[in-house]
């Protein structure tokens, strides 16, 4: 083994000070690949390029003939070059025209050279090119200098990153690491939007590579990894943690990977190669996310994100970056996440957050349901977005179909913004509407009310025309705040909600907290399942101060004025009792109090909680109202958590056992003479819409967005014959027919758009 002249610590000094001289970019080029050649005694170094269009171009070389520069090009997975660029691990051979994948370009004058190397050049796990050095003898490299040279390629990953580097980019090209990537999400809130990347839990920038004392550096890492493991650690002791949960199972990951000898030990050896304590985390984490992208495995898989999070968390640590981005966004901004709760979102400014994109998440996850709410585009599942973004990227959010392209090409952007003319057109026909009664071709009236949360939602009643609020969720406000609202803060929200709502009926849902729906100033337990636990009813029933609160909120709000309240996850009927007791003992306060009672007030349940469908006999009678929220409910039929992307969209919620036990509900109803709403997720979607329609449904809350295309699916729509046919399916048909066909073949027939 050759040893190279001064060691890897003296080269990447030269190459810093190379990067600071004033020298045109291919200029600088040429000098890092002679300085690399220098003091690797290597008789040829070069360095390629993975293009926009796969093909890996040769961008520097010293060696090989200087003319084969940007001439010279393999495609990706074509000969060691393009093998090294598609695994994305370093290759040494002694004999490398031996090597079955060897690819002669005769151009380059290589014909000399026996001996390579090479090393792929990564960011975020992405490759950018490759760098080669090969030697005229025949010999074997050795570990250190594969450690250099890999060592030396974060520097030229960062240089390939920077702006000045594309002044080295042919005409109509671009480096693979700027092209146009297209993400095949799920639609989780239609609509369309254009705009620039604004990542949430954004990437730290490391900024100084190159160590000017590997001991000094060495102590920081060890003082970073020990503060890492005390936080994670101390975080795992908490009494939020002591039972079992999700929670608890990511941080055990996390603690694992933190005390794991093997990774100190890389990050050591990457400081030992003349990097910084931030570039050695900075170039573990490359070669690692390099490796587990190519996985198959699953777990594998979802390990890199643990991983990813936690290199994050040391990071900031080191560079005593200890919180995220700030909030400042950009016009037209689009935020790119991994995944987040509906507190987080509700934290931006929604006059400038024009869509959401989540690499994780369900349609019926709350994050998705707030985004609705607030009139963001949506879309989930876009899987490795948040590695391939930068803050600042172009981007293109498509929440009909859920693609989503990154870094877009003019004829893609193009094609949407002419997209964008149609969708506002579209807009334009549905706002013709929102005069018009929902009646259907045979003379039904379907009751069409809206789904809100935020003062800014109830303006667009006016814009969509319905008939009132199905189900205002109350927990928005408590969500945003950074301490419990207090009874003033809350009377002014529920009286500005019913003074906007300008008459129309409005029903304020008590509070639904727990679960996924966080408030960050309410301690809780760890829960195995929170969705299942300790939430919604339940957490008020056990807080009665914070029901109080809510409750005498509500009546003061009145004014003296009608009143609906509906209670949320109802269990069994003598909850809902225990909750309507206590509202009437608080309206039968008010006069002392000094404030009117309300002219009428009516209590309804929430039909989500599948023990409930078989009380209803007990239930319906005594209530004024009851309402359906199928997010619970369908999760709780299917055992399907709605916000687990594996199983979430495993099940028809409008298949025939779903259906059935939504039909016995409206059945219920029915037979007492209760008005009963769906105001789930399902309402606002055209073909389970006419599903719930078809059951002897009347009265439908959704999203603002979807007042408009449910409304002209009423319009052209001969309900009486779709109602007996699916009674007949419900009842008699065979074990092939599926509801969804029966709705697609009428649908057809009548010449409606689902």
């Amino acid at each position: 083994m050759v040893t190279a002249i001064g060691g890897p610590r003296i080269l990447l000094r030269q190459l810093r000070e190379t990067m600071a001289e004033p020298l045109a970019s291919q200029d600088r080029l040429d000098k890092i690949v002679d300085l690399i050649a220098e003091n690797m005694r290597a008789d040829v170094c070069s360095f390629y390029v993975l293009r926009d269009d796969g093909a890996l171009e040769l961008f520097a070389t010293h060696g090989l003939k200087r003319e084969a520069v940007h001439l010279t090009t393999l495609r990706l997975g074509e000969g060691l070059v393009g093998l090294i660029a598609a695994e994305a691990e370093p290759l040494s051979l002694q004999n490398a025209p031996e090597h079955p994948s060897f690819a002669y370009r005769p151009e380059t004058g290589e014909d000399p050279y026996f001996s390579f190397l090479g090393v792929p050049v990564l960011r975020a796990g992405q490759t950018l090119g490759v760098l080669v050095v090969q030697n005229q003898e025949r010999r074997a490299y050795g570990e250190d200098e594969t450690e250099a040279l890999l060592t030396t390629a974060t520097i030229l990953a960062e240089m390939v990153s920077t702006a000045d580097f594309d002044s080295l980019v042919k005409p109509g090209s671009d480096i693979d690491l700027r092209r146009t990537r297209m993400f095949n999400g799920v639609g989780f809130s239609e609509g369309i939007a254009l705009g620039q990347v604004v990542l949430h839990d954004p990437r730290v920038e490391v900024t100084n590579f190159v160590a000017d004392d590997t001991d000094a550096e060495k102590v920081r890492l060890e003082a970073a990894l020990k503060t890492m493991r005390v936080s994670i650690d101390d975080m795992l002791n908490s009494g939020d943690m002591q039972i079992p949960s999700d929670h608890r199972e990511i941080l055990e990951s996390y603690r694992m990977f933190a005390h794991d000898r093997g990774w100190a030990r890389r990050l050591e050896e990457a400081i030992d190669s003349g990097l910084t304590a931030e570039a050695a985390v900075e170039r573990v984490q490359n070669d690692t996310r390099a490796r587990m992208l190519r996985q198959t495995d699953p777990y594998i898989r979802d390990r890199l994100h643990d991983l990813d999070d936690l290199a994050n968390r040391l990071l900031r640590i080191l560079t005593g970056d200890g919180t995220a981005a700030g909030k400042d966004l950009p016009e037209n901004a689009i935020l790119v996440a991994r995944n987040m709760g509906p507190a987080e979102l509700l934290e931006y400014d929604r006059t400038k957050l024009r869509a959401v994109v989540l690499e994780d998440g369900a349609a019926t996850a709350h994050v998705a349901i707030v985004a609705r709410s607030v009139g963001l585009v949506a879309v989930g599942q876009a899987e490795n977005i948040v590695s391939m973004s930068e803050d600042g990227d172009d981007i293109i959010v498509d929440g009909y179909t859920g693609a989503v392209h990154l870094r877009p090409s003019p004829d893609i952007e193009a094609t949407y913004v002419d997209k964008v003319r149609l969708s506002a057109k579209r807009r334009a026909h549905y706002a013709a509407l929102k005069d018009k009664r929902a009646v259907t071709r045979d003379g039904i009236e379907i009751t069409l009310l809206q789904n809100s949360g935020l003062l800014a939602d109830m303006g667009t009643l006016e814009e969509t025309g319905a008939v009132g609020i199905g189900l205002f969720r109350t927990e928005l406000q408590f969500m945003i705040a950074s301490k419990m609202p207090r009874v003033s803060d809350q009377v002014e929200l529920y009286s500005e909600a019913m003074r906007l709502a300008g008459g129309r009926p409005v029903v304020f849902r008590l509070l639904d907290i727990g679960g996924d729906k966080v408030v960050p100033y309410m301690r809780s337990m760890a829960e195995e399942n929170p969705a299942m636990g300790w939430r919604s009813v339940r957490l008020a029933l056990d807080r009665p101060a914070l029901l109080r609160t809510q409750v005498r909120a509500l009546l003061q709000a009145a004014k003296g004025g009608p009143l609906k309240i509906l209670v949320p996850m109802v269990t069994e009927t003598a909850e809902f009792l225990k909750v309507k007791r206590f509202i009437l003992k608080e309206c039968d306060r008010l006069p002392r109090l000094g404030f009117p009672k309300p002219s009428e007030i009516e209590v309804g349940a929430m039909i989500e909680v599948p023990s409930l469908i078989f009380e209803l006999d007990r239930l319906l009678p005594e209530t004024d109202f009851v309402s359906i929220g199928s997010n619970d409910l369908i999760m709780f039929l299917t055992a399907a958590d709605r916000a687990n992307p594996r199983v979430a969209g495993n099940y028809d919620p409008i298949a025939r056992p779903r259906l059935k036990a939504l039909k016995m509900i409206v059945d219920a109803a029915g037979a007492y003479n209760r008005p009963l709403t769906m105001c789930g997720e399902l309402a606002g979607r055209p073909m389970e819409a006419l599903a719930l329609l078809a059951i002897g449904m009347d009265r439908l809350s959704m999203g603002a967005s979807s007042v408009g295309p449910i409304k002209e699916l009423i319009l052209g729509l001969e309900l009486g014959p779709v109602r007996r046919a699916m009674a007949d399916l419900l009842e008699n048909g065979t074990r092939e027919d599926t509801p969804r066909e029966l709705l697609s073949e009428w649908a057809e027939r009548q010449r409606l758009s689902l």
